[in-house]
């Protein structure tokens, strides 16, 4: 994510990405975009290819809940559609800054993989018999996860109520990056 900024309020941060979502025969694309205060997804889009439309359909989500004098950062891997003109011309045209990644660490987009991974584990199906019902059940799920579901990092809360509020979070989690890095640092050392 972005190093040393913590959002204390909405749309100050937002983090994108993209996973698969297995169908029958196939993979289809979820594109998100989270916004890293509450844990809000705010645009999403189930499609059948990875094209840049796909990610522009979910950013033009997302950019409809924007207050229109927010300065929101956006942030991303370096994936194609990421950094394709149209997809950086709209940021660019609704006051967004960009920031991507240096490199293919997903710890530079910690909350955006976290969102993937409780997404996919908790709510959406091993796999769906096509895309039609993998959209319709993933737009529940998601409805779910935004209101339904409590997040340890948002000190057990919602994120479609933490998405109302403004300042610190507590947060009621553990940095295993930290403390594998600590550890790390330690083994290293000579005896």
């Amino acid at each position: 994510m972005v190093k040393g900024f913590t959002p204390l309020k909405a749309h100050e941060l937002w983090v994108a990405d993209i996973t698969y979502i297995p169908l029958k025969e196939r993979f289809a694309y979820l594109f998100l975009i989270t916004d890293a205060y509450s844990r809000k997804i705010i645009g999403f889009h189930v499609s059948d290819d990875m094209k840049v439309s796909s990610a522009v359909i979910a950013l033009k989500k997302a950019l409809a809940q924007k207050p229109p004098e927010t300065i929101v950062i956006h942030h991303s891997d370096r994936g194609i559609q990421y950094c394709s003109t149209e997809y950086v011309s709209l940021l660019l045209e609704h006051n967004a800054m960009i920031s991507m990644t240096n490199n293919g660490d997903p710890l530079e987009n910690a909350v955006a993989e976290r969102v993937n991974g409780i997404l996919k584990t908790e709510l959406i199906s091993n796999f769906y018999s096509d895309i039609d019902a993998a959209s319709i059940h993933i737009t529940r799920c998601i409805t779910i996860y935004n209101y339904r579901r409590r997040h340890s990092s948002l000190n057990w809360q919602i994120p479609a109520e933490v998405h109302m509020q403004k300042g610190p979070q507590i947060r009621r989690w553990k940095n295993y990056y930290q403390n594998n890095t600590k550890q790390k640092e330690v083994i290293m050392r000579p005896a």
